[in-house]
């Protein structure tokens, strides 16, 4: 079933063409994920949607009755609020009519014509928008992202107030969701815990989103808006990438023979008296129709280009900590931290939101004291710290003056360069870079942090966040970089992508101030929580497998009290043997559970294993309390 169709839509600022008579339809169930370049307009599509832009020309047409709504991306204006009115909030004007129809009903008798008219207006209306049920709504969303409908905004953790805003947005009960970069800011078991949600989401969804793991998990189908055009992709995001290749290829093309052509008319043109010749009029016209079109083309937009500053080297060890703990407030944040940072090391520090990584940073920059421990800096290193808060940047200044502190050069690779031409490399064109920071877009205020860290020498790279708002080719390019830097990275990032293209090791936050060292990326600390998780799981196997031995009464023949049989004589002799045989394969297998790599081996192998241990375990209990048994009759 369509839900809503743009028709022949166009819209420009200025010269710049955000739709260029765009047709496109949403359908029932789909998971539209919108890609484009930072600036080719895809927040004002999901404005023109939610009737907050219009359209310079064409039409958008909707289905009866349809419900869009929005999930906010900036945190609520108001933190002093409960998260039941905030989420009463996202019914707009359903719960003032709801509160005025109760009014009425209360003061009906004394009501003048016109409030009874209104009255049964209000009824009406309250039963086509289902507004009897938006307190329960408001209950059964609290429910089900377990939050306490009482509690303040204040009180939340960015997780949270995503999870707040999601419930503002839904309590409406919308057709359409659109999600703006709904990621953002958020660790990775929120944006999972969203990603579950999503795709269990029984209406419409169009998100945009630089994160490529969160694109690949909930896109039905890709939408690219690039120039003013909008090319539909069905599939997945891989197929959708090798197809805007081929387009790009043959756009390339294209233009270069255009281009050969025209510069061909042109040497023509310019050969004189003779293209004035009335047979040659023709093509004289020909040759001004392709300088129009040449000078309609919208050119694609130009790729980031950038190299960071670096430094000398600085010495080869970079970071090391012998027992380090750090807390605040009584509140133990790093304990007993012990890691050793080498120069060349790319490093990711994974955990979720306050669970001590910028803590760990600051403390090994030296911001933030140890309460003990031992900190090792190394020499020469000289910092470049990327603040996911964006505090270096001056919001009053210009775009150069952030990068150049008011000169007009700067010096790069030993080499003089004019601050204009080294912003065009970030995509600042000329205007653009002397405009006040204030007024750029996230992404721009992204890619201004970036080029004012990366003009300055460095060794030592410290990124906090750096992908938010980044479009997706930035964010390549960003890690071609850094996998070419030869200083140091230290990267927090929940972009599970982006670190798992970039970094070499990471240090894996556990909880409770622990963190532990992996060899390798994402991939390999979520390898190594299951391994924790089967472990856990099996020692609580085996400790509900484990029963008492049972305690078998000694049968003792009339003659018993006397002395042994000889059948029980043998038994005697025999036993000692068998318990120096038991013993040796329970030790054995003891020294396999207890190898650290014995929990990383497939659940079936060590659960077989931990069931010999179990039995050996038993059979040696059982043997020696035989022998014992024995032993006694043997002295009687």
């Amino acid at each position: 079933m369509e839900l809503l169709r743009f028709q022949q839509a166009s819209l420009a600022f200025g010269t710049h063409p955000i739709l260029d008579k765009v047709d496109f339809s949403l359908f029932a169930g789909e998971r539209v994920c919108l890609v484009g370049r930072n600036g080719a307009g895809k927040s004002s599509f999901l404005k023109i949607l939610t009737g907050h832009q219009n359209l310079d020309d064409g039409q958008v047409v909707r289905q009866n009755n349809l419900i869009i709504s929005r999930l906010e991306q900036d945190p609520p204006a108001r933190v002093d609020i409960k998260v039941a009115d905030f989420i009463r909030e996202g019914a707009g004007d359903l719960a003032e009519k709801l509160q005025r129809f109760y009014h009425l009903a209360d003061h009906f008798s004394d009501a003048t014509e016109a409030e009874q008219r209104e009255f049964g207006t209000l009824q009406a209306e309250l039963d086509t928008r289902h507004g009897w049920q938006l307190e329960n709504r408001i209950q059964e969303l609290c429910l089900q992202f377990e939050m306490d409908p009482e509690t303040t905004l204040a009180s939340l953790s960015g997780g949270w107030l995503r999870k707040a805003a999601l419930a503002k947005a839904l309590v409406s009960q919308p057709t359409v969701l659109l999600l703006d970069e709904p990621t953002n800011h958020l660790d990775v078991a929120a944006i999972q815990w969203l990603e579950q949600f999503f795709m269990n989401f029984k209406g419409a969804i169009i998100f945009i989103s630089h994160d490529r793991a969160f694109i690949r998990a909930l896109a039905s189908r890709i939408i690219d808006l690039d120039r003013g055009e909008l090319t539909s992709h069905p599939g997945n995001y891989a197929e959708y990438l090798e197809r805007k290749q081929k387009l790009l290829e043959v756009e390339q093309q294209h233009n270069a023979l255009f281009d050969r052509k025209l510069a061909e008319e042109e040497v023509w043109i310019r050969q004189g008296i003779k293209a004035r010749r009335t047979r040659n009029e023709g093509r004289v016209r020909a040759l001004k129709e392709l300088r129009n079109e040449r000078a309609a083309r919208v050119e694609q937009m130009g790729k980031v280009e950038f190299a960071i500053e670096q430094s000398q080297k600085s010495g080869k060890l970079v970071f090391e900590t012998k027992d380090v703990n750090v807390s605040f407030k009584g509140e133990t944040v790093l304990k007993d931290i012990n890691i050793l940072v080498m120069r060349g090391d790319r490093i990711a520090l994974v955990g979720p939101n306050g669970v001590g990584k910028s803590t760990l940073i600051k403390t090994l920059l030296g911001e933030y004291n140890a309460d003990s421990g031992e900190i090792k800096r190394g020499t020469n290193l000289e910092v470049a710290y990327f603040d996911q808060h964006r505090i270096q940047l001056d919001l009053n200044a210009t775009v150069q003056d952030n990068v150049a502190d008011g000169k007009q050069e700067i010096i790069q690779n030993g080499q003089t360069r004019h601050v204009l031409s080294y912003l065009q490399d970030f995509l600042f064109a000329p205007a653009r870079a002397r405009t006040p920071v204030r007024a750029l877009s996230g992404g721009e205020k992204n890619r201004l942090l970036l080029a004012r860290l990366f003009a300055k020498p460095s060794n030592l790279l410290i990124l906090d966040e750096p992908t938010n708002d980044l479009d997706v080719e930035t964010l390549e390019l960003l890690e071609d970089i850094l996998q070419q830097y030869q200083g140091t990275v230290l990267l927090v990032s929940h972009d599970r992508e982006f670190v798992n293209n970039t970094v070499t090791s990471s240090l894996y936050f556990a909880g409770q101030g622990k963190v532990v060292e992996i060899a390798g990326d994402y991939e390999d600390v979520v390898a190594y929580q299951k391994r924790q998780q089967n472990n856990v799981k099996a020692v609580e196997t085996v400790q509900k497998s484990v029963k008492p031995v049972e305690e078998k009464p000694v049968e003792l023949s009339s003659t018993s009290s006397k002395k042994l049989s000889y059948k029980e004589k043998r038994e005697l002799e025999l036993l000692p043997a068998l318990i120096e045989t038991l013993d040796a394969e329970l030790s054995a297998l003891q020294q396999q559970v207890n190898d650290p790599q014995f929990f990383r081996q497939n659940a079936d192998y060590t659960q077989k294993a931990l069931n010999q241990l179990h039995e050996a375990e038993s059979k040696l209990a059982h043997a020696y309390e035989r022998w014992e048994q024995l032993e006694a009759l043997n002295q009687q």
